[in-house]
């Protein structure tokens, strides 16, 4: 399968999509379909800077590379047309891809917009090209756990979902960021509530429920930083967001989303799931639960010390599958997809919804109110 790469010169690019997704595809033998049939990966990676690409092929061990993307999109053994450049980049890339007849899989956002989201959509459709929208965190070992404990009844009646994501995104004075300076620039597309409420909007609704409003307040916490050439610039984006999502069957779902906390809790996303029979704390990799029966009754008093661990009285959830690099567990199930016809349920339309929830987030900011979610 020929797969143009556009965009891999970027951080989640090289990392997740090249070195941990496909370049691992190919070291495995690709991806095995039947006795006889195997899928391997033929990718050409695309962008701008030359020097760039010649270093990620020498790192990677890909041939194949071109700052020439009508060219590669020319090719008819190119038939997968992968997007992880910037936002604002994304939605002409895709029409020329569309156009030449390839198949589209990429990061989100999809769109700087729903209407524009809606569009490639749209596009796909009317060309009859498949498409796919990258939602990584669903195959994530300790969301699988989550899901699990949903699918065999643990929580009884779920009724709320809380979230804590974030790190401290260091200015680059003294310390280098560890963020790309486009994140922290609104003109350049940048912002927490654009990039996060997309998956928060893919977790909720396949695990828990649709999201039926929003109210959002974003914050810009750090008002200047330093870029990677070592220029100060103004932060015009949001760096954090206080979310409250109301959902199906009355679940309330709160989510904190910030590049400017300290973490102290197990994980970078941490997201707690409380039912009537139930609780679960699931990170990145690891899941606690604890049962109704395992439940302290703690009672309030200030003036002693607190006489409950509450860290006692969870449980770890085992491992009860082998778990893959998330980004590769789906990149493996679009290449099946595109080949065999297997089912993929994550196509653009995902990504619109995303997208959407992101621009109902930043207008409920705007209006300091309840948004509704209409339904696409």
């Amino acid at each position: 399968m020929g797969i143009i790469m556009n965009g891999v010169t970027g951080r989640m690019g090289t990392n997740q999509h090249l070195l941990r997704s496909i370049v691992e595809i190919i070291k495995q033998g690709g991806v095995k379909i039947s006795a006889g049939e195997t899928i391997m990966p033929d990718p050409v990676l695309v962008g701008r800077d030359e020097n760039k690409l010649q270093n990620l092929c020498s790192i990677s061990g890909i041939k194949k590379m071109s700052t020439d993307l009508d060219q590669v999109l020319a090719d008819p053994l190119n038939t997968i047309y992968f997007d992880s450049q910037t936002t604002s980049r994304r939605a002409d890339a895709i029409k020329k891809a569309v156009q030449a007849g390839k198949n589209i899989y990429c990061e989100k956002p999809i769109a700087v917009d729903t209407k524009q989201a809606l569009e490639l959509y749209q596009l796909c459709k009317k060309t009859g090209v498949k498409n796919g929208v990258v939602q990584d965190k669903l195959w994530l070992p300790g969301i699988i756990k989550l899901k699990r404990l949903i699918q065999q009844g643990f929580f009884g009646k779920i009724l709320s979902v809380r979230g804590e994501f974030g790190y401290w995104v260091f200015e680059g004075d003294s310390i280098p960021a560890q963020r790309p300076s486009w994140n922290y620039r609104k003109e350049d597309d940048g912002g927490i509530i654009v990039d996060m409420l997309c998956h928060w909007r893919y977790l909720l609704d396949n695990l828990f429920g649709k999201v039926k409003a929003v109210s959002c307040l974003g914050a810009t916490h750090i008002p200047e930083r330093i870029d990677e050439k070592g220029k100060r610039y103004k932060c015009t984006a949001d760096d954090a967001a206080y979310a409250t999502f109301e959902l199906e069957d009355g679940i309330v779902s709160q989510f904190n989303s910030s590049w400017a906390v300290r973490v102290r809790r197990d994980d970078l996303l941490t997201l707690q799931v409380d039912g009537t029979k139930g609780s679960a704390v699931a990170g990145l990799r690891e899941c606690y639960i604890q049962h109704y029966g395992n439940t302290p009754k703690p009672v309030w008093n200030p003036d002693i010390a607190q006489p409950i661990n509450f860290f006692e009285g969870w449980a770890k959830v085992p491992d009860q599958e082998n778990y893959d690099n998330a980004f590769k567990v789906q990149w493996e199930l679009f290449l099946k997809h595109i080949v065999k016809g297997d089912p993929f349920q994550w196509d653009l339309l995902e990504g619109v919804k995303g997208v959407q929830l992101a621009e109902k987030g930043l207008e409920s900011w705007s209006k300091r109110c309840w948004v509704d979610i209409p339904e696409i």
